[in-house]
Parts: structure tokens; C-alpha cells; sequence
């Protein structure tokens, strides 16, 4: 099927002595390159070495030093690692004279370890370790609020009658 909205045609016999008109445009050009151009003066090249030779020792431009801040870096750098090693020496003294103890614990760091790590003790083992001699009640009730006593027996006993209390024992 043939594209007939194309507009571009070629004459008649254009091709045939297309070859012919491009080899006498080819030989033209090649006679005009030989007879015109660029030329260069008689003795240039003699000459030129010289010329390059003397615009080279002319006299050299004037240099500038840029002042170089790297010692000023270094020194200030130097000062300061000093005042950080003094600094950390003095804080360091300081804080050597106390020791440590198991006091300084915050008791909610041992509750936190002993919550998140398995010690793999069953409580009887735990109650055979706590030497009972030594062990007080008002010990172990100084340390828990009564609000937490409250709130347990709240939400762990179903009734007053599961305590065995009677009125009669107080």
C-alpha cells in the first residue's frame, strides 16, 4: 500500500547523472583548497623560537602567599584536648573516694532484673535462701504501702471469710 499523502517527488532522471554532477562539484573544491588559504610569512619559523623565548623571560609575575592557618588549628586543638583530659582526671579523683554498694541500687532496677531475668529458682527455693532467724515482719511491712497491701487483698480475695478472720482474735 503506498503512502499517497506523500508530498516529495524527485524529477525525472535525477539519479541517473546525479554521480557526474557531484564528481565535477569534488573536482572544484579541490582546485579552489590548493590555490587559496591561509600563508604564512617567509622566515616565520625561523623566527619563532626566538620570539617564544624572549615573551617567556619576561619578568615573573609577583606571588602571593596565603597565610596558612593549620598551626593556629593545631594549637587550639592541642589546648583543648588537655582542658578535656584535665577536666575528666578532676571529675574522675573526685568521684573515686566513693564506692559503690548495694544501697546505691535503685530497689526498682533489682525489681526490674528479677522481673526480666529467670533465675530458674521455684519459691520454696527462694524462702529456703532467706534465713528466717534474721528475718523480722516488720521488715518485710515497712517496705510495702498499704495502699499496695489494700489493693492486693482487693483483687486476689473474693470474700472477707477466705482471711479466717474473726473478730474475736483482735
Amino acid at each position: 500500500m503506498k503512502n499517497k499523502s506523500n508530498s516529495f517527488k524527485t524529477p525525472d532522471g535525477y539519479f541517473d547523472n546525479l554521480t557526474d554532477k557531484l564528481m565535477s562539484q569534488i573536482s572544484i573544491e579541490k582546485t579552489v583548497a590548493k590555490n587559496e588559504g591561509f600563508k604564512v610569512p617567509d622566515g616565520y619559523f625561523d623566527t619563532l623560537n626566538n620570539s617564544i623565548q624572549q615573551k617567556l623571560q619576561e619578568e615573573e609575575p609577583k606571588v602571593i602567599e596565603l597565610k596558612s592557618y593549620k598551626k593556629y588549628y593545631y594549637s587550639v586543638a592541642s589546648i583543648a584536648a588537655v582542658a578535656i583530659l584535665f577536666i575528666a582526671l578532676t571529675f574522675k579523683t573526685n568521684n573515686t573516694n566513693s564506692t559503690l554498694s548495694f544501697d546505691d541500687i535503685a530497689s526498682a532496677d533489682i525489681e526490674n532484673y528479677l522481673d526480666n531475668n529467670d533465675l530458674e529458682l521455684s519459691s520454696y527455693e527462694i524462702a529456703e535462701l532467706i534465713p528466717i532467724d534474721e528475718l523480722e515482719i516488720n521488715d518485710i511491712v515497712s517496705h510495702i504501702a498499704n495502699e499496695d497491701i489494700n489493693t492486693y487483698l482487693d483483687e486476689s480475695m473474693d470474700s472477707f471469710e477466705e482471711l479466717n478472720l474473726y473478730t474475736d482474735d483482735y
